[in-house]
């Protein structure tokens, strides 16, 4: 086998692969016996016809071109490891032509996985991230929440807005039939919650103590059938309750948490809401600065790449749709997109998410960053014990389905990334430095649920 290697680009190759006339003619035969298989010709069991009789029925080119996909597989693996070629993505058929004596020549697209020699400049680089400080308004907002689970509801005479509660008797009836599973009395509903029957919102609101008001709703699945129907609804407003927040107090506050005073709770807060904003803004700052640098790197990404990420993308995304099982024109009419503008945002999407991959490889050979030892063994037993599987069975599945590879790659652009943050800066609006580092906390409490032994049920008086 003569193979010969071109350069078509910074990173593609044409590999050309000269298949002789004496293997074209042993893999025309192959392809005749093949094709004759599940052809029916007079006097001959399938795979027994010469192949003069096959040829002379489906035509020399089409027997040629036969022949060459039955040889073609088994002459590219042994062509591209002799040139010492890494492929990216599955090489293509590029070309084939006639040569001398009778041979074929065949052109293949080998795209390799670009890594630059040089990446945009990013020690120092400064990244406009919106501030992370904690403000008193995000803190009362967090204690208000906290009231709102210790809320007491009391009679109002006024109509119901969103947020309060009515006291309701309620039927439902299609085409004049009472639905009894849309039937109840002295249910407690709150107004614009959206938690029982769609349309009862609209009915309810504004309505006062004694009002009676009908109008149309949506009986969801489970209320008489298994499909959404439309239905008239009646509704009795026997009372409006609104609610009624207790007072932030020392007292209180030591009553429903942990904490003696306002002060201590608030203070714990502040904390808890500064660690979180600090990841996110760390997620965004990242983001950004990986973009910028992309944007800024001299690199057109080969199509091959961008088409074989968008096809992973694309079927990753349509098996989400089908485990919630939704078709993919229902989810376009959903969004209210077509399919040709969803292609191009998922192939602009794949092109920046290459570069970003592509750019932290890069940082990775410029910089010379390595695996620790041990560190891919500490990752595989990070993912065991999320997974509640042995170490040391689950590394020989990643290693037996090539992932240990793709583990590694994962672990070092996480560590290039690190070192491009940490290089960067991140600024605010008005170019003050914005330090991201997390402060040590001692107790890390979800700062939505202060007291998580607390009742969160709203009470009546």
């Amino acid at each position: 086998m003569q193979t010969d290697v071109k350069q078509d680009g910074p990173f593609e190759r044409i590999l050309t692969i000269r298949i002789e006339n004496a293997e074209l003619e042993d893999a025309k035969n192959k392809a005749a016996r093949e094709m004759s298989k599940s052809m029916k010709i007079k006097g001959f069991r399938p795979g027994k016809a010469p192949r003069s009789m096959v040829e002379r029925m489906v035509g020399e080119p089409t027997l040629r071109r036969e022949a060459i996909d039955e040889v073609l597989p088994e002459l590219v693996g042994p062509a591209i490891e002799e040139a010492e070629l890494e492929p990216a993505t599955a090489p293509r058929l590029d070309d084939i032509r006639d040569a001398e004596d009778g041979a074929v020549d065949v052109d293949i697209r080998v795209t390799l996985w670009p890594v630059m020699d040089a990446v945009p400049d990013f020690s120092g680089r400064a990244i406009e991230i919106e501030s992370p400080a904690v403000t008193a308004e995000e803190i009362d907002d967090q204690i208000d929440r906290l009231r709102d689970q210790y809320a007491e509801l009391e009679d109002v005479e006024r109509a119901a807005d969103d947020g309060d509660f009515v006291m309701i008797n309620i039927g439902a009836s299609v085409d004049g039939e009472a639905i009894p599973e849309a039937t109840a009395e002295d249910l407690l509903y709150e107004v614009g919650s959206a938690s029982f029957i769609p349309g009862l919102d609209d009915i309810l609101g504004g309505a006062s103590q004694g009002d009676i008001r009908e109008g149309p709703g949506t009986l969801p699945p489970g209320f008489g059938q298994d499909e959404p129907r439309q239905a008239d609804l009646k509704v009795l407003v026997k009372a409006v309750r609104a609610k009624k927040l207790p007072e932030v107090t020392d007292d209180w506050v030591s009553d429903v948490s942990e904490f003696d005073t306002v002060d201590e709770l608030a203070d714990r807060i502040r904390t808890n809401l500064n660690v979180m904003k600090l990841d996110g803004a760390d997620n965004v700052f990242r983001n950004k600065l990986i973009e910028e640098l992309g944007d800024e790197l001299s690199l057109e990404v080969p199509e091959a790449l961008v088409d074989a990420e968008m096809e992973a993308s694309y079927h990753n995304f349509a098996h989400t749709l089908n485990q919630q099982g939704i078709d993919f024109p229902n989810y376009l009419r959903i969004v209210g997109q077509n399919e040709e503008e969803f292609v191009t945002e998922l192939r602009e999407r794949a092109a920046r998410t290459l570069k970003s991959r592509i750019l932290l490889d890069s940082v990775v050979a410029i910089e010379g960053i390595a695996l620790a030892d041990g560190e891919l063994d500490d990752a595989v037993a990070e993912m065991a014990a999320e997974m509640n599987q042995d170490a040391d069975t689950l590394k020989a599945t990643l290693e037996d389905g090539g992932r240990v590879e793709v583990l590694a790659g994962d672990i070092l652009r996480r560590k290039a990334l690190d070192r491009i943050a940490e290089a960067a800066v991140a600024v605010d609006d008005e170019g003050q430095h914005i330090d991201l580092r997390p402060p040590e906390v001692a107790d890390d409490i979800d700062i939505e649920e202060v007291d998580s032994s607390g009742d969160e049920s709203i009470e009546e008086e």
